[in-house]
C-alpha cells in the first residue's frame, strides 16, 4: 500500500519560466541575460570586460553544469557555478560581493513568482489527510532556501513532512541517495512511496530503480513521453487521488 508521496517540483508544482512575461512587463530582461549583465555589473568593478565575453564564459559554465548534473547527479551550487565564470574571467571578488552576486541569483525566483499548476493546491491539501508528504527536488539556480520560500508563499509548505534538495543532498534524481535520504526522513519503505514528476528521466526511472512507483505529471507539460514507464500519468491534478487510489487497489 502506498503510505507516502514524493513531489518533484519545477513543471510539476509549479511551472517553470512562467515568471519570465511578468519580469518583460516590469520592463525587466529575463533571467539568463540578468543573471550575464550582473556578473559584468560586479565584474566592472575590477577590470573592464566586454558582455560578449561575459556570455561566453557563463556559456561555458552553463553547458559544464548540464553535463555534470545530467551524466554525474551533481548540481553545482550557485556559488560554484559563479566562481568557475569569474575563474574564466580572470577577476576575484571579495566574498562579501561574491556572496551578493549569489543572492542576487538565488533569490531572482522570489521576485517574479512562477504559477502554480492549476489544481495543485487542492490536491495537495487533500492528499495529506491520508498520505505522509514530501519534496525530491533538482536545484538548478533557486536553492532550496528559496524554493521553501515558494511554497511557504502559497501556503503548501505545512503539507510537507521532508524535503530533499539537490543542493542539500549533495546528489540529485536519479542518483539513489536522493531517494534514500527520501525514505529514511519518511519512516517507510521504497515499495510504500510513488513519486511524482514530469521527467522520465529523472522522475520515474530513478524511483522505478529503488523499487517506488512513479506518477508521470502531465499537468503543466508533456515532454513527448510515451506514457509507458510510469505506473501511472495524469493530465489534470483532480484526477491525482484517484490515480493513487487506483495504484493502491492493484494486486
Amino acid at each position: 500500500m502506498i503510505k507516502a508521496i514524493t513531489f518533484d517540483l519545477w513543471d510539476t508544482v509549479f511551472i517553470d519560466d512562467t515568471d519570465e512575461p511578468k519580469r518583460k512587463a516590469a520592463g525587466r530582461p529575463s533571467k539568463k541575460l540578468e543573471r550575464r549583465q550582473l556578473v559584468k555589473r560586479f565584474v566592472d568593478k575590477h577590470k573592464h570586460v566586454s558582455q560578449e565575453i561575459v556570455n561566453a564564459a557563463y556559456n561555458a559554465q552553463d553547458a559544464a553544469f548540464r553535463k555534470a548534473w545530467h551524466d554525474q547527479h551533481i548540481t553545482w551550487s550557485v556559488k560554484e557555478r559563479l566562481e568557475i565564470v569569474l575563474k574564466g574571467l580572470a577577476v576575484s571578488l571579495a566574498e562579501n560581493e561574491l556572496s551578493e552576486l549569489v543572492k542576487l541569483h538565488e533569490e531572482m525566483e522570489l521576485e517574479f513568482r512562477p504559477d502554480f499548476v492549476d489544481g495543485v493546491h487542492e490536491a495537495i491539501k487533500t492528499l495529506s489527510k491520508d498520505y505522509k508528504l514530501a519534496v525530491i527536488s533538482d536545484t538548478i539556480f533557486s536553492p532550496g532556501t528559496s524554493l521553501r520560500k515558494l511554497l511557504e508563499g502559497e501556503n503548501l509548505l505545512q503539507y510537507f513532512s521532508a524535503f530533499v534538495f539537490s543542493d542539500e543532498a549533495g546528489c540529485s534524481k536519479p542518483a539513489e541517495c536522493v531517494f534514500n535520504t527520501a525514505q529514511k526522513a519518511l519512516g517507510v519503505e521504497f515499495d510504500e512511496i510513488v513519486h511524482i514528476g514530469d521527467r522520465e528521466h529523472n522522475d520515474i526511472f530513478g524511483p522505478k530503480k529503488m523499487g517506488m512507483k512513479s506518477i508521470l505529471c502531465l499537468a503543466a507539460i508533456d515532454r513527448g513521453s510515451d506514457k509507458n514507464n510510469a505506473d501511472a500519468f495524469f493530465e489534470k491534478y483532480n484526477e491525482l487521488p484517484a490515480v493513487i487510489k487506483k495504484l493502491n487497489e492493484r494486486k
